[in-house]
């Protein structure tokens, strides 16, 4: 029953950390009395709930039964899974117990937050399929045959009404007295059975019975809304195929279920297939589409010894893969886990708004009390009336709205990133991130490709196809980074290197060896001086100016040996790493480069990415900048490979890895790069911005909303009906306006 298990001690007691997927949390509400309710079981020590990820996280003491979760949260009407991808496809949704006599019969349907039962997952079923959605037709059907029964025949109204009013009230007093014990007395459920039962008794029972109806209505298209941002994070498991084709013992491919492959299975991936399971390519060459897992568009080509994900597509070739990672630790289900985890990290922001709810609800409920009383003892008004305010004004006192207002643009802020191949971990890294003014890039592997590219060919004799080839002959039995970019040139220039014979290594010089019958070396300009003239000097100065790497190549029978040619490599800024620089400095962000290479070549990169350089440093200089930055007031952001540069992105307010794949180092940082594009550094920061945005329009429109419609209550301008639609239809509009950040493309 525990999903995503994992065990630490705490003092003497061993504690362990569980989560489990909760079905029917639509709203802040929901948190609110699913988290109160976990903190008073005996032996829960934390809880956190993410009502975007529909999860709930708890640390525990080892000895507690998955009952003592599942019970607490049956009796507030909703169902237990485990959060782990592979259990729940194997598991009943509900869990076990969710299914027991607590939900045996109808009035133990949540009212406002009723799911469906059924061992299907709830995620999957149509929304019109759960007990929210029979619930509410029941309600509005049973007012609709009140209201034709009234019409027809006046004198039923006294009995029809309330009677259609109980279809409805039923539940949601069952569920408000379960919240009320569980330690939530101010739940929505309560306020609204108070505001019936008050219009009941002061004779309003028609007006009390449709804004029941409403009432219903709005928390169905609550959980709609709720599941489409949910889903949208989610989907990616999708991506992953069912089944998988497995070579075993020489037999033909046979078709297995994908979440039961073991690691070291071979598994054959058919063009058009996507791949079922992260692994290495043992044979076979093909483009592999990766989008799906980060976000780039340009299929990559594979062959052997190669990665691939599980979830992306295989092109035009056939390849045989050995799977490297079981089905819950695969790229896709890593990535959702990631995100999950991140939408309980709570930001700022959000806390301050759990901070205010916990007061504004009762506060609420104070002034109803006051708008009861006041009047009628002080003013001398009528106490219908103004009990009738009053029941008007309890109906804005949830704060669903608001409290769902930031971690609904969170979530789906955060679920945006995780498909553009942008991964944060929380909502307090996603809340920073728009707030930084400078950013420190690393060099090597991040704002560089992170291998030596050749750069120059100067012949000095002969062509430069004769240069390279003599070279790549020499090196074809290298694994030697420079080795492989003379390699990389050749193969691009479709020069097919010529037999090498003899071929030798000089230790701190270089490589030699007989190529065509002549002798051939490819030496470092250090150990080539005495065959250089005083002009190749000079250009072998210029190229190691610049930052590159020299090579000079010497061949027999040139004047007794004498320079045939200069290769230059050098570690090359990425494709985008200029336009990624330039956004950011459009977005009001300082840029930096710090490094421990050569000032020589710091200074030749920066210089082309128009960025300030500080080079030769060690990780504990990289850590002091970091702090000197932010001792000046900078917010700094601190971008490298995630490990040898650990201090400075512990240090920084923000630590982003520029990783791909599997590597994506979120251990040490608070956020990845999956495709490594210096651009996305810019987007993660248009991203938080535009999250921000959303946030203080959610507060604005829930606050105001609420605002609005409690003055005029108290005026008597407005009634019960516009008052439910206050709560129920701000809770609405504020996710659906969060949903739009799901579409952001850029």
């Amino acid at each position: 029953m525990h999903g995503m298990e994992d065990g630490v001690r705490a003092g003497d007691i061993a504690l362990r950390t569980s989560r489990y997927r909760v079905s029917g949390m639509d709203c802040g509400s929901c948190a609110a009395k699913i988290e109160t309710a976990l903190r008073r079981v005996p032996g829960i020590r934390e809880v956190r709930v993410s009502v975007p990820g529909g999860t709930v996280t708890i640390s525990h003491e080892a000895a507690l039964g998955a009952d003592a979760v599942v019970r607490p949260l049956a009796a507030l009407g909703y169902g237990a899974a485990p959060a782990d991808p592979v259990a729940e496809a194997a598991a009943p949704a509900c869990g076990g117990g969710c299914c027991g006599p607590a939900h045996s019969d109808a009035g133990h349907s949540h009212a406002a937050h009723s799911h469906s039962h059924s061992h299907a997952d709830p995620a999957k079923a149509p929304w019109w399929r759960g007990r929210k959605a029979v619930l509410t037709l029941s309600a509005g059907a049973a007012l609709g045959a009140a209201t034709l029964l009234g019409l027809l025949v006046p004198e039923t109204e006294g009995w029809a009404f309330p009677l259609a009013l109980m279809v409805g009230l039923v539940p949601v007093a069952r569920r408000a007295l379960a919240a009320a014990r569980a330690g939530t007395p101010f739940s929505i459920e309560t306020l609204m059975t108070v505001a019936a039962v008050g219009a009941l008794v002061i004779g309003a029972v028609e007006e009390a019975a449709t804004v029941l109806v409403l009432f219903l209505v709005g928390e169905l298209l609550e959980g709609v809304a709720a599941g489409r941002a949910r889903a949208g994070i989610r989907g990616l498991t999708a991506l992953v195929p069912d089944t998988a084709l497995i070579e075993q013992d020489g037999a033909a491919p046979q078709t297995v279920p994908a979440a039961g492959l073991a690691v070291g299975s071979v598994i054959l991936v058919r063009p058009g297939d996507r791949v079922a399971a992260d692994g290495i390519v043992l044979s076979g060459s093909s483009a592999v589409d990766e989008s799906p897992v980060t976000g780039e568009s340009v299929p990559k080509p594979k062959g052997a010894g190669d990665p691939v994900f599980a979830g992306t597509i295989n092109a035009d070739g056939a390849l045989r893969v050995r799977v490297t990672a079981a089905a819950r630790d695969n790229t896709i289900a890593r990535i959702v886990r990631l995100v999950e985890e991140a939408q309980e990290s709570k930001a700022p922001t959000e806390r301050l708004i759990d901070r205010f709810a916990r007061l504004y609800t009762p506060g609420i409920v104070a002034v109803a009390a006051l708008v009861a009383v006041v009047p009628p003892l002080v003013l001398g008004g009528g106490w219908t009336e103004w009990i009738y305010r009053a029941l008007a004004v309890l109906l804005i006192g949830c704060p669903c709205a608001l409290v769902i207002s930031t971690p609904a643009a969170i979530a789906a802020g955060l679920s945006n990133g995780a498909r553009r191949g942008l991964l944060l971990k929380g909502g307090a890294v996603l809340e920073a991130l728009g707030r930084i003014t400078t950013v420190a890039f690393d060099k090597t592997g991040t704002l560089t490709e992170g291998r030596p590219r050749v750069t120059d060919l100067i012949p000095f004799s002969g062509s430069e196809a004769e240069l390279l080839a003599d070279a790549a002959a020499l090196e074809a039995g290298s694994s030697h980074p420079l080795a492989r970019a003379i390699l990389a040139a050749a193969a691009e220039r479709d020069i097919a290197p010529p037999a090498a014979d003899e071929v030798t290594a000089l230790p701190g010089a270089g490589l030699q060896g007989r190529v065509g019958g002549l002798a051939v070396a490819l030496l470092s300009p250090k150990a080539a001086a005495p065959s250089l003239t005083a002009e190749q000097a000079e250009r072998v100065a210029a190229l190691a100016q610049a930052g590159k790497t020299v090579s000079v190549l010497l061949v027999e029978g040139q004047g007794g040996g004498r320079a045939a040619g200069l290769i230059a490599l050098r570690d090359e800024p990425r494709a985008d790493a200029r336009q990624g620089i330039e956004a950011l400095d459009r977005a009001g962000i300082r840029s930096l480069m710090v490094t421990g290479d050569t000032a020589e070549t710091a200074a030749a990169v920066a210089g082309m990415l128009g960025v300030e350089a500080h080079a030769q440093l060690l990780p504990e200089d990289k850590l002091r900048i970091v702090r000197d930055l932010q001792a000046g007031g900078q917010r700094v952001a601190k971008v490298g490979d995630g490990i040898n540069d650990a201090p400075a992105l512990a240090a920084a307010d923000v630590g982003i890895a520029m990783g791909g794949g599997t590597d994506v180092a979120l251990e040490t940082a608070d956020a990845a790069i999956l495709h490594g594009r210096v651009g996305d550094v810019a987007a993660m920061v248009a991203l938080s911005r535009r999250t921000m945005a959303n946030i203080r329009q959610n507060i604005a429109l829930a606050l105001g909303l609420k605002a609005v419609f409690l003055v005029t209550t108290v005026l008597g301008v407005t009634g019960l009906w516009p008052a439910i639609l206050a709560d129920t239809g701000a809770t609405v509009l504020v996710t659906a306006n969060a949903l739009r950040l799901l579409s952001i493309r850029s």
